[in-house]
């Protein structure tokens, strides 16, 4: 069975995403973007978190509240692009823990390379959400999945702005487990595998290189 993918087409993502895509768009005001509808995505992907029951006091009288049960959610950076989405989820969620994953696609075979990692620990016992801007070969995400699973991870989901067709299914058949939340899917993959019509290179956009 293949992972769930939902895409959330709020208004506000929409509308920001369109504005992320100009090509004229820049960098400050991309980064800015990004961080918003971060926060519009990461609200969408937590809405069926485990709660539990807890005695509150109000300045009034005491009640029975609710709050996040078990341990604290990790979000898993696919540096460097990923640490734009991430910010934004720090904020939703300040408590979280955070994972970094170094990755880096190869121009000539578009393989993925890895050459950071670092983990929180217990990650079997966490909510994990891996965050990329773009899901285009799904090179990337694949392998960043794969080795955050070696650590024992169970519960991962996988959080991008825009995607691409052919890395949705690439996806869906590495890690079917895992459920996909996008804000776009695209049209295809060009012949460089970049996104159609897409908004560039991510990463390039944040922080203004080339």
């Amino acid at each position: 069975m293949s992972a769930s993918v939902t895409v959330i087409d709020h208004p506000l993502v929409q509308h920001k995403l369109t504005i992320m895509r100009q090509k004229d768009t820049p960098s400050g005001q991309f980064r800015t973007l990004l961080n918003e509808i971060s926060v519009l995505l990461g609200y969408e992907v937590t809405r069926d978190l485990d709660l539990e029951d807890v005695l509150t006091e109000t300045p009034v009288s005491q009640m029975t509240g609710r709050k996040l049960a078990g341990k604290k959610l990790c979000f898993f950076s696919i540096m460097r692009a990923g640490d734009g989405l991430l910010q934004g989820l720090l904020n939703l969620i300040p408590s979280a823990r955070v994972g970094h994953i170094g990755l880096y696609r190869d121009h000539d075979t578009l393989e993925a390379v890895e050459y950071y990692f670092k983990a929180p620990g217990k990650l079997d016992q966490r909510q994990i959400l891996v965050v990329d801007p773009m899901l285009a070969t799904g090179n990337s995400a694949i392998a960043a999945i794969t080795h955050i699973k070696k650590r024992n991870a169970k519960n991962i989901r996988f959080i991008c702005l825009v995607s691409a067709p052919e890395g949705v299914k690439a996806l869906q058949q590495a890690h079917p487990d895992v459920p996909i939340y996008t804000a776009s899917i695209d049209e295809r993959l060009n012949e460089k595998g970049y996104i159609v019509p897409g908004l560039g290179d991510a990463g390039d956009r944040l922080f203004g290189t080339k």
